[in-house]
């Protein structure tokens, strides 16, 4: 299901984000780009990624999330 239509951000790529250590929504966004344009979504996606990291910390699992490359 698409969370943020406007950055095309689905509940699974929330999902992934709280997997791989994102702790808040300012990190979502810099991270997937949910919430950067209207905001409408940001309720819900909050909503999702509290309840994702919830379920993952329970589980106790951890991914890594693609990194960008940094310019030096």
């Amino acid at each position: 299901m698409y969370v943020c239509v406007c950055n095309g951000v689905t509940e699974s790529d929330i999902r992934h984000s709280a997997r791989a250590g994102c702790r808040g929504m300012a990190e979502l966004t810099m991270r997937t780009g949910c919430g950067a344009t209207c905001g409408s979504c940001l309720p819900m996606a909050c909503e999702l990624l509290e309840q994702a990291r919830a379920d993952h910390a329970a589980e106790g699992t951890r991914v890594a999330f693609p990194g960008v490359a940094h310019a030096a």
